[in-house]
């Protein structure tokens, strides 16, 4: 849902909010990073002139590098940071919900309010988007119910060295940790590292190797976690 947000959106954004301060602060970024892969030698980069173009070309060249690097799965700050300015416009301006299974909302709320269980959020999604997604969700604001976020400047979640230091910045030992995801791969990583694990099997979710069915528990409803 994010990342079609703003490729469908973008030409349409730039054009209502071109003269925006922040916005501007957001195209500049990445004109520099644009002008920089093009003395670079990367191939598809398109060179910006915000000084001499119009707004129309301009915005159109940055329609053009914006889309190239998505598709590239460019992990660069300019991105970043539009694709954040973004996605904090859709969800305060309502266009954006966060969509959470019913159970699921169910379950953060019992554990941290009557089990008194901390739940915390890793995932490849940036801090800043997670607390978007959980902060305009669709029951509401979960925020509160949410002890931590880490995304992957703590580590690949295929790493076990990753859930070692989640661990550590918690304070825990690994073996108190339970934790929940649909990738299998993520699964090994974080059973290696020592941590409690569940498969979450959900309706569109990758088909799981026979070897994890086998050898992690699976869980349908998060309300049979505990």
């Amino acid at each position: 849902v994010l990342f079609p947000y703003i490729t469908s959106n973008l030409a349409q954004f730039l054009s209502d909010n071109w003269t925006d301060a922040a916005v501007q602060q957001h195209i500049r970024a990445i004109a520099d990073q644009a002008n920089a892969d093009i003395k670079d030698g990367i191939p598809n980069a398109v060179a910006i002139d915000l000084d001499n173009e119009s707004p129309e070309e301009a915005q159109k060249k940055v329609v053009e590098t914006v889309r190239w690097q998505m598709n590239a799965d460019r992990k660069i700050a300019s991105l970043k940071g539009l694709q954040g300015y973004m996605w904090r416009f859709g969800y305060t301006s309502g266009k954006l919900r966060g969509v959470m299974y019913d159970d699921a909302v169910e379950a953060i709320k019992k554990w941290s309010q009557e089990a008194g269980r901390r739940v915390y959020i890793y995932s490849s999604g940036s801090v800043e988007a997670q607390k978007l997604i959980f902060g305009f969700s669709d029951h509401g604001d979960l925020l509160p119910y949410i002890s931590g976020h880490y995304d992957t400047n703590i580590g690949s979640k295929v790493t076990s060295d990753s859930y070692l230091r989640i661990a550590r910045d918690i304070g825990v030992a690994p073996e108190s940790i339970l934790f929940v995801s649909d990738n299998e791969n993520e699964i090994r990583a974080a059973d290696s590292a020592g941590l409690k694990t569940v498969v979450s099997v959900r309706p569109g979710n990758h088909k799981l190797s026979g070897e994890a069915a086998e050898n992690y528990r699976l869980s349908t409803d998060f309300l049979d976690l505990f």
